[in-house]
């Protein structure tokens, strides 16, 4: 479906407002974009050392995306985050540790993502087959009431001996518990550059004063590109983030509470608008103009996840990003069509007709 004609259907009533955005905010000459040589390019004079540079090389070098500069990766952690039973139910083949591995090569993926349960009961079978990308901590909603915490469920030596590629970790920025996160995911991640390798963070807000009654500034362009940048500095090779809905976080935070974090209010009138490409360009602005390349989530499953997964990796692409790491559109559904949306994804990063906006 690498075609443009395809992928115009697919969007609908915003092919036009998508394909044929022009960014008049940051250049896309400023930014660092994917390329066939990404990791010379990105980490060559970086003090990422060469085991490192090796197992981002087979990330970026498998599957159908395979040394174009992007990534497709299937992230299946929902039975920690958010339980067996309301991940899996819709689908309970995915309860099977191995048919996740499963999907993620039917699906053409870069690698796939779970946790230390899943990879390493498969490990010996499929470790060499693609790339595993071990997600070290995780929420989890049985405490009664429920707390929203990430916690580490395992060491960097346990994602080390089964063969992972990659580790993965999110901190809760904006969170009461951002502080002590932040210092765990740093040591994690020095110690995984050190046995050689990479690293991604999910950089997601918590904050139940982000939510206000007229926004969700949980999706902020302004607060999630913030986040981005705090996680480039924690060290993270690869930057998650949720594809931004809105703006101006800062600024309705500062109406409650004047000394609440520093902004400049030509982030609002300069360097984003209200597209939606254009605030994914601040998002990768703060990813050391993408030198860290952004990477956005493929959101929870709906009515319309085909046209919805094309939107999205548009946008992302348009902007200057990576790729996409899509994980309920694809598993809740039979393999099969897992697959096919996970290739429809792909599809878009490689037409050359959709360009960097």
């Amino acid at each position: 479906m690498s075609n443009i004609s395809e992928i115009t259907k697919l969007l609908g009533k915003d092919a036009d407002s998508l394909l044929n955005h022009k960014c008049n905010t940051i250049s896309k000459d400023l930014l660092h974009l994917p390329r066939p040589d990404w990791v010379t390019h990105a980490f060559g004079n970086s003090d990422r050392n060469p085991r490192v540079l090796a197992n981002l090389q087979r990330m970026y070098g498998s599957g159908r995306l395979a040394n174009t500069g992007y990534l497709s990766i299937l992230p299946v952690d929902q039975g920690i985050e958010h339980s067996g039973g309301a991940s899996f139910a819709k689908n309970p083949i995915y309860f099977d540790s191995e048919n996740i591995v499963k999907l993620a090569i039917e699906g053409g993926c870069n690698a796939v993502c779970s946790t230390f349960g899943v990879l390493g009961s498969v490990a010996r079978k499929y470790a060499h087959k693609i790339p595993f990308m071990v997600k070290i901590n995780h929420n989890q909603l049985l405490t009664f009431p429920n707390v929203h915490d990430e916690i580490m469920y395992g060491t960097i030596e346990q994602a080390y001996d089964m063969g992972a590629a990659a580790i993965g970790a999110t901190i809760y920025f904006g969170s009461p518990e951002a502080n002590r996160q932040i210092e765990e995911v740093s040591t994690a991640f020095a110690m995984a550059h050190e046995l050689g390798m990479a690293t991604v963070l999910w950089c997601y807000l918590r904050n139940p004063a982000f939510k206000t009654k007229e926004k969700d500034y949980h999706v902020s362009a302004d607060l999630t590109g913030q986040a981005n940048h705090l996680g480039v500095t924690v060290g993270a090779d690869i930057i998650k983030q949720k594809l931004p809905e809105n703006n101006g976080g800062y600024l309705a935070l500062q109406m409650g509470d004047s000394s609440y974090g520093k902004i400049d209010k030509r982030v609002y009138d300069k360097l984003t608008t209200d597209h939606p490409i254009d605030l994914t360009r601040y998002q990768i602005a703060n990813c050391y103009m993408g030198r860290q390349g952004l990477i956005n989530s493929g959101g929870a499953s709906g009515d319309n996840d085909f046209g919805e997964a094309v939107k999205t990796a548009v946008i992302n692409k348009r902007a200057g990003g990576q790729g996409l790491i899509s994980g309920r559109k694809a598993f809740q559904r039979p393999m099969e069509e897992g697959a096919k949306l996970l290739q429809t994804i792909q599809d878009v990063y490689l037409c050359q007709d959709v360009t960097v906006a």
